[in-house]
């Protein structure tokens, strides 16, 4: 495709890309590459269309004097790529580790730090109920996220049927309600599974997380790919002490902190502890 402005709706230059990268390193921390200027385009166009805007330089005043703005800006450049009992060698971890470290009267905290449209953190409430059992097991999920749109999404607990056409009759069964009539080819989490998860909107550079740990395991998968080093450094700094001395931290298959050693020890799988505990 040609980055040409010419041939393009609006007018978009290297200057406007290289503002919206700024942009958004500060607001997110997230590290746009040249490779993504066609993707920046395409995903801002949305917003000035619907702003009845003429060019990326009027979009970008408008956002620099609309804070409001601010959280339409992030949602339309946050990836959200995610599925239930994505790399599920991670929940049967999850799951091993509840029936290990399961005492009377202990309940189990776990953060879910991308919940996206809510796939991941529904999977860990599948897993911790298949864990015990029960539809009430001893665990409460925190999940959240930075974009407001994917949350109202995740919140709902509703999909597209294909969105579990991998998963098991059985678990079909069980954790989830199919549409009818005008909701066919639609399904819903089951209200059991709902009730373990809290959604909240947090910004993992922002000033305060509204969190209550210490947590028994943080799942942050493919999140710090969208980061530089200093900003994972920042960032695991301040979730390493919020895990319980046997706590978890869970990463995504193509996320490395091998220089990080000082801070967390590997597990295996992308699986890692706190290092010095």
């Amino acid at each position: 495709m040609s980055h040409d402005p010419s041939v393009r709706e609006f007018e978009y230059t290297d200057q406007d890309f290289d503002v919206v990268r700024g942009l958004i390193y500060q607001a997110a921390g997230i590290r746009l590459a040249d490779s993504k200027r066609q993707l920046v385009y395409s995903r801002i166009a949305r917003r000035i269309r619907a702003l009845k805007l003429q060019r990326f330089r009027d979009y970008l005043q408008h956002l620099q004097a609309n804070e409001h703005e601010l959280e339409e800006f992030i949602n339309a450049l946050t990836t959200n790529l995610t599925s239930f009992f994505r790399e599920p060698h991670h929940f049967d971890y999850l799951r091993d580790y509840f029936l290990q470290h399961h005492r009377p009267g202990k309940k189990f905290k776990v953060w879910c730090a991308a919940a996206s449209t809510g796939e991941e953190p529904y999977t860990l409430a599948i897993t911790a109920i298949e864990a015990f059992q029960g539809y009430t097991p001893p665990v409460e999920i925190t999940a959240t996220d930075i974009d407001s749109q994917v949350l109202a999404t995740a919140d709902l607990g509703v999909y597209a049927e294909e969105r579990i056409e991998r998963m098991d009759a059985a678990r079909k069964k069980k954790f989830f309600l199919r549409g009818k009539g005008r909701q066919s080819g639609m399904v819903k989490v089951r209200p059991e599974v709902r009730a373990l998860v809290e959604f909240d909107q947090l910004n993992l550079l922002g000033a305060s997380w509204p969190l209550s740990p210490p947590y028994d395991a943080i799942f942050c998968r493919n999140v710090m790919i969208y980061f530089d080093k200093e900003t994972q450094l920042k960032i695991l700094r301040r979730m390493m002490p919020m895990l319980h001395d046997e706590g978890i931290y869970v990463a995504g298959h193509s996320e490395s902190f091998s220089e990080m050693s000082g801070l967390l020890k590997s597990l295996g799988r992308t699986i890692f502890k706190p290092a010095g505990r």
